[in-house]
């Protein structure tokens, strides 16, 4: 007992020295946590992914959370109940294909929840889906929390909308949203970088899936845009000429689905300087990629050239949010070392827990698994060996001097290819609807008047609209109607057809209806024009007009209400009541 006695005073001996004015060295005590032994903040070490985590699942959710959004203002007005293409018409012809039964196969062939849902009120269930999503994504979004379920689910609600969407819904393909659910935590937990020890280092499918499927970028054919990957440049490469001849940035400011303002000063870039785009767009797709397997660094330099690009596209074109969503797998391209400064320091702030628990990496210790953590790389086994094999067919299709793109290899949309077309249009091309309250559509003296959509080009002196990561879908189709014609677009007769009711619904899609608050038009039509920027400083831009057009012809002939009842019939489409 007496042997404790000096052991249990002395501590004191040092405060009764600084009691009695002697000074002398504190005396030493072990770093804190996250420190080093200088007593300064410990640096965050290479080859951990917490903080990748975090970083790339609320960036996948701010994704989802603008696709939602689009979804919910958006869906009723294309394919509700009263919509331009009904998907309750599109799910009934499915399964009259397969033989009026809801089998299987049926589902196989349009995957989604709708099939266990009332039609009568499809408005409600498309609301619901979209409201669903927007729910979990803003929770991930703002809370930083996310597990397999949650993810899941989001992939789900949105494969649902894709799968009945039809037309309206071809960009983007909802796909994109899987490979989040590798790098999250278990079905037991919700926590992302407090939870689940047994999350991988690295998120391998998304590695994978910034190679072989980074989501649309890099101009197109026509300024569609689409996977960063060797397909994309062997695409580009096989494709029109002036890919080879390095003039296709000539073309796609003008030509791209819904210029920016930016495009329109871009386009009138030097020569010189469309040449080295297009070069560094080959860059990217044909060697970039590659980049991912070289080691840490030259990992890093690929996710950063990547980013750059995008930000790049996103800056000069309104291209929905493909190129936000592209981002995304090439966010875990860095570590925690690399994105540690988007985070706070601190006793108890996440950069602190993944301090400790690299700490403790390094000692040796190793958490017990659980049956969460079994779950899980029981599930990302299962889903590496499905992506796999389902990949064969795509990278059979990118050998292929025939290689097709736009394409699904299955319903379920995990794999596809989605890509930039092989040719560019030269020329812009857009269809205007007018409508005219004279009795007499032939009449000289009959004054047309146009509707003007959202975002896509019509009044001559509308300033491009700037939108980006949002979508607007009409205006989106509108482009591609103005490359064939309305009978390969028969919607855009409906959409006439509701014109000439003046329906509140169609009419919230555009921006001007000429006739707010007048007696619906007797008639409307589509006239097909070509459009050009115009060119600074000249005579038009002096006038305050950003676009010059020309006249090509008609695009459907004049329309009434009584020619469209036997055509509206035919398909099934409600009849729209005047107002």
């Amino acid at each position: 007992m007496r042997s404790d006695g000096p052991a249990m005073a002395a501590p004191e001996e040092p405060l009764r020295k600084r009691k009695a004015g002697v000074v002398g060295p504190a005396p030493e005590s072990p770093p804190g946590p996250g420190r080093d032994p200088a007593g300064c903040p410990a640096r965050l070490r290479a080859g951990t992914f917490w903080l990748t985590r975090i970083v790339l699942l609320k960036a996948l959710a701010f994704v989802y959370f603008v696709a939602f959004l689009v979804a919910f203002h958006q869906n009723k007005q294309l394919i509700g109940d009263t919509g331009l293409l009904p998907c309750r018409v599109y799910l009934r012809s499915v399964q009259q294909h397969f033989r009026g039964q809801v089998s299987w196969e049926t589902v196989s062939y349009a995957p989604t929840v709708l099939w266990l849902l009332d039609w009568s009120h499809m408005d409600f269930n498309l609301d619901a889906l979209a409201l669903l999503g927007l729910g979990i994504s803003s929770f991930i979004l703002v809370s930083g929390c996310a597990n397999m379920v949650l993810m899941a689910t989001l992939w789900v609600l949105y494969m649902s909308l894709v799968n009945v969407g039809q037309i309206w819904m071809g960009v983007p393909a909802s796909g994109d949203g899987l490979p989040g659910d590798f790098p999250v935590p278990s079905l037991d937990s919700v926590s992302i970088a407090q939870g689940d020890p047994h999350v991988p280092d690295r998120p391998v499918g998304l590695s994978v899936a910034d190679f072989q499927n980074h989501a649309r970028s890099g101009p197109s054919g026509g300024g569609s845009h689409s996977s960063l990957s060797p397909r994309q440049g062997l695409i580009k490469i096989r494709g029109d000429q002036c890919w080879r001849d390095l003039t296709c940035m000539d073309f796609h400011y003008e030509t791209q689905p819904v210029p920016n303002p930016v495009a329109y000063f871009l386009h009138h870039s030097p020569w010189w300087f469309h040449r080295f785009e297009t070069l560094s767009n080959h860059f990217l797709e044909l060697v970039v990629p590659f980049f991912v397997f070289l080691g840490r660094q030259m990992c890093i330099l690929h996710g950063a050239l990547q980013i750059l690009f995008q930000m790049v596209l996103i800056i000069s074109g309104n291209l929905s949010f493909l190129n936000w969503l592209t981002i995304v797998p090439s966010l875990a391209c860095f570590d925690d070392a690399t994105l540690g400064f988007l985070f706070p320091s601190g006793p108890g702030s996440l950069k602190d827990q993944v301090l400790r628990m690299q700490e403790e990496e390094a000692r040796g210790a190793r958490a017990p698994r659980t049956h969460g953590s079994v779950a899980r790389h029981t599930v990302n086994l299962a889903l590496g060996v499905l992506v796999a094999w389902l990949s064969v067919p795509v990278v059979l299709n990118l050998l292929s001097p025939q290689q097709v793109m736009n394409s699904s290899f299955n319903p379920l949309r995990i794999v596809n290819t989605y890509g930039a077309f092989g040719s560019i249009t030269k020329e812009r091309t857009e269809v205007i609807l007018q409508g005219t309250a004279s009795p007499n559509a032939s009449a000289p003296d009959a004054k047309w008047e146009d509707y003007e959509f959202k975002c896509k080009p019509g009044d001559l002196k509308r300033r491009p609209c700037l939108i980006s990561p949002y979508h607007h879908r009409l205006d989106w189709l509108m482009w591609f109607a103005a490359f064939q014609t309305y009978e390969h677009n028969e919607w855009i007769i409906h959409l006439a057809g509701k014109l000439l009711a003046n329906d509140a619904q169609a009419l919230s899609l555009l921006a001007l209806n000429p006739f707010a608050g007048r007696a619906p038009p007797r008639w409307v039509r589509g006239e097909h024009y070509r459009y050009k920027f115009s060119r600074p400083g000249g005579t038009h831009a002096a006038e305050g007009k950003w676009w010059i057009r020309k006249r090509l012809g008609p695009y459907f002939p004049p329309l009434s209400f009584q020619d469209l009842k036997g055509y509206f019939r035919s398909r099934e489409w409600p009849y729209p009541k005047p107002e």
